[in-house]
């Protein structure tokens, strides 16, 4: 590999790092601005409603009922980009354990080496550039970007794990079931399921017959950050356990957050799934590795 070639590596895969973590923070609202308590109007309990036609409880009941058993989902795959028009693809690997990780690590093609690793864990982000020997690793609070955009760990991992999420809290509960709302008169068999948070409004299509969610939308406008929209299709789907898990996922994010509207496309195609539990959630970062600033690495993406 020529030096050149190593050089515009470097600088894709920090792009494709920062933009992912552009995806996953910019697309949550979580009660950091606003106290506002999520709506707890249902409208699916309208007694009118048509007896095929389940109620806001029943399908939240519904995909509760068809989250995996699985504590961890691990497995190589391919990870593709588009920012802005400027596509990268990849090969890489998913590792995530359940209310304590997800990670995703990047490779240089062919030479299987890793180039870059984006960590989330419910108390700090890390980021790293091997090629750069560079790394950032901090609290959500010390990352302006994060904090602006009220990034919260739970609702980020019920993304990437097909579930349903509940802004301010780790996980739902039964007495949370009516905080959500189903429109009875769409036909078909898919439902949206809703939940509204102050500016955030979560819109997930679900299967009305087995549970399954198919597409989760996440809509947050705000006067100070502007606007932000992700879209999060499953495709897929392979069986673990008795359950189902969808290897495909896709999600489209754009935002005026930055002042001008950015577009950020995402395909993670996962080759397998499996369940393997011998490996470490926690990254231990080398010595020689520099700590950086956030925005040496965000805003070779923001610069964009």
């Amino acid at each position: 590999m020529t030096r050149q070639m190593k050089m515009n590596w470097r600088y894709q895969i920090c792009i494709a790092c920062a933009s992912l973590m552009m995806v996953a923070c910019g697309s949550k609202k979580v009660l950091t601005e606003s106290q506002t308590g999520v709506s707890g109007t249902t409208s699916s309990r309208t007694e009118t409603a048509s007896s095929s036609v389940p109620s806001a409880v029943t399908l939240v009941e519904k995909v509760m009922d068809n989250q995996v058993y699985a504590k961890n989902i691990v497995g190589s795959m391919t990870f593709d980009i588009n920012v802005n028009g400027k596509e990268l693809s990849v090969p890489g690997s998913v590792h995530m354990r359940k209310d304590e990780v997800v990670r995703l690590q990047l490779f240089i093609p062919l030479l299987g080496t890793e180039i870059g690793r984006l960590e989330f864990t419910p108390d700090y982000v890390l980021v790293i550039d091997r090629l750069h020997k560079e790394y950032v690793q901090a609290d959500y609070n010390q990352l302006a970007f994060l904090k602006n955009n009220g990034l919260n760990f739970y609702s980020m991992q019920a993304l990437f794990w097909n579930e349903l999420a509940l802004p301010g809290s780790k996980q739902l509960t039964k007495k949370d079931y009516d905080k959500y709302q189903v429109d009875i008169n769409v036909e078909g068999n898919m439902l949206p399921l809703t939940l509204k948070n102050g500016n955030m409004q979560y819109t997930w299509q679900v299967n009305k017959e087995n549970g399954q969610i198919s597409n989760t939308t996440v809509n947050y406008v705000s006067a100070n950050h502007g606007s932000s929209d992700l879209i999060w299709d499953y495709s897929d789907f392979t069986a673990v356990g008795v359950k189902q898990f969808p290897s495909n996922q896709k999600f489209k994010f754009t935002t005026t957050a930055t002042g001008k509207k950015k577009a950020i496309e995402v395909n993670i195609k996962m080759k397998s799934v499996k369940t393997n539990d011998d490996w470490e959630t926690k990254t231990t970062v080398s010595e020689k590795y520099k700590k950086v600033q956030p925005n040496d690495i965000l805003g070779k993406l923001l610069g964009m």
